[in-house]
């Protein structure tokens, strides 16, 4: 770990967004959920969440595919998965998530109009059927990217950067980025295990803390 490096990771946690993420519902492409993630990246998200594809499993998040796509983005942006849609939502609007669906449904509304300010995820539906009706509906919005094309959807990847930059650009011009999001103690937590991502399985399965780092990144104590 190198001064530089070191500083380079508590400048970029200073910015990450605990309060902005994304819950991807059976996206199945690699190409697709890389780019996700590699954008989630870029916008500050902390974590983000996905639903595996039916009759599948999410192998491509540890497989060649989706770290050559990703730009590495993968080691930054972790993913927690879930069972299904709706429970996921259920269970991200108890952590005061508010959460819009992209769905075109009779509530629909553009999605600038939308409160990115405020804790969000933004639910993106697989490539061939979108986000599921029952999703749709549990969610608190629908939002849509208007469209004047013969197409009428975009990339499943195309369209979570198009929000996700909208909500960075709300979040900018509302201060969310001068000041750290994490507490202390999430900082410090998180800039270990970015530090030594080899050390940092064996402290949580032995269930002790973390060591203190010094400004320089260096383990303190040890």
């Amino acid at each position: 770990m190198t001064p530089e490096r070191y500083a380079k990771i508590l400048r970029v946690l200073s910015r990450r967004q605990p309060t902005l993420t994304v819950l991807m519902d059976e996206v199945n492409k690699p190409h697709n959920l890389s780019a996700i993630v590699r954008t989630c990246d870029a916008v500050g998200v902390l974590r983000a969440h996905a639903v595996p594809p039916r009759g599948g499993k999410l192998a491509d998040f540890e497989g060649h595919t989706f770290e050559a796509t990703s730009g590495s983005a993968h080691k930054w942006v972790p993913v927690q998965r879930h069972a299904d849609a709706v429970q996921a939502v259920r269970e991200l609007q108890a952590q005061g998530f508010a959460v819009l669906a992209t769905h075109l449904s009779q509530r629909s509304v553009d999605y600038r109009e939308a409160d990115y300010t405020r804790p969000t995820c933004v639910l993106l539906g697989a490539e061939k059927w979108g986000v599921s009706d029952e999703a749709a509906e549990a969610a608190d919005m629908n939002i849509v990217v208007p469209m004047f094309g013969m197409v009428q959807s975009l990339n499943v990847s195309v369209a979570a950067a198009t929000i996700l930059f909208e909500a960075q650009r709300q979040r900018l011009a509302a201060g969310l980025y001068d000041t750290p999001q994490l507490s202390p103690e999430q900082l410090r937590a998180w800039a270990f295990e970015w530090a030594y991502p080899d050390l940092a399985p064996a402290y949580r399965e032995r269930g002790e803390a973390y060591p203190a780092l010094d400004e320089h990144g260096q383990i303190v104590g040890n």
